[in-house]
């Protein structure tokens, strides 16, 4: 009986033995709480990746994402005509106003029917001038008196006669207008249409009818 009682209880020893001498063997316990513990650090590290950081501006770094650019557009821009279809050049236009405006009419004025240009502006002749003759105005006396040019052929406008309408080349190579042989000229210090200022001024210049004589006195 001793013996059979001894060989149980060394059993159940040699049983629990085993159990307790286990090397590595972890208690249920303690791998619960270790099991428990990485949950919750994979769950904070989740959080942490999925957290917005800095935007570029806050941070001083660049954007992570850089704007899309917008494509380039293959239409070609509107370039616009280099040369007007139909217009004249400048020097063309300015010749053909010079002598489009070139003219001369009658209108009324305080001296009566007078001589004047297109824009109504008294004209005036020069009594050292010779009828027929050629210019004698020039430098000082030229700036003071221009002469009416003209480029091409004058008109005659309103109450005057074309036939008595000529021209007269100037020492400079520029083509003076005459009326009734005269070279008519203008005075600088009429300011507006139907001025006539410059009548009589050092008993020389004087305005003229459409038959071309002179208004003295």
């Amino acid at each position: 009986m001793v013996t059979a009682r001894a060989v149980r209880v060394g059993r159940g020893t040699e049983g629990g033995g085993v159990r307790a001498g286990r090397r590595g063997a972890v208690p249920r316990g303690e791998r619960r709480t270790r099991w428990a513990a990485a949950l919750v650090a994979l769950v904070v590290l989740a959080g942490c990746s999925s957290s917005p950081g800095a935007s570029g501006d806050d941070a001083g770094g660049a954007s992570q994402e850089p704007a899309a650019s917008a494509p380039a557009s293959s239409a070609p821009a509107d370039e616009p005509t280099t040369e007007p279809t139909g217009s004249a050049s400048p020097d063309t236009t300015a010749s053909e106003d010079a002598a489009g405006a070139t003219g001369v009419g009658v209108a009324t004025t305080s001296l009566g029917d007078v001589l004047v240009d297109t824009a109504g502006m008294t004209l005036y002749m020069f009594d050292k001038d010779e009828r027929g003759g050629a210019s004698t105005c020039y430098d000082q006396c030229a700036s003071a008196w221009p002469p009416l040019l003209v480029e091409g052929t004058p008109a005659a406008g309103e109450g005057a006669d074309d036939a008595m309408l000529g021209t007269v080349e100037r020492t400079d190579g520029t083509v003076q207008v005459t009326y009734g042989g005269w070279p008519l000229y203008y005075w600088a210090q009429d300011a507006a249409a139907g001025d006539v200022t410059g009548q009589g001024v050092n008993d020389v210049w004087w305005v003229l009818t459409a038959d071309g004589e002179p208004v003295r006195g």
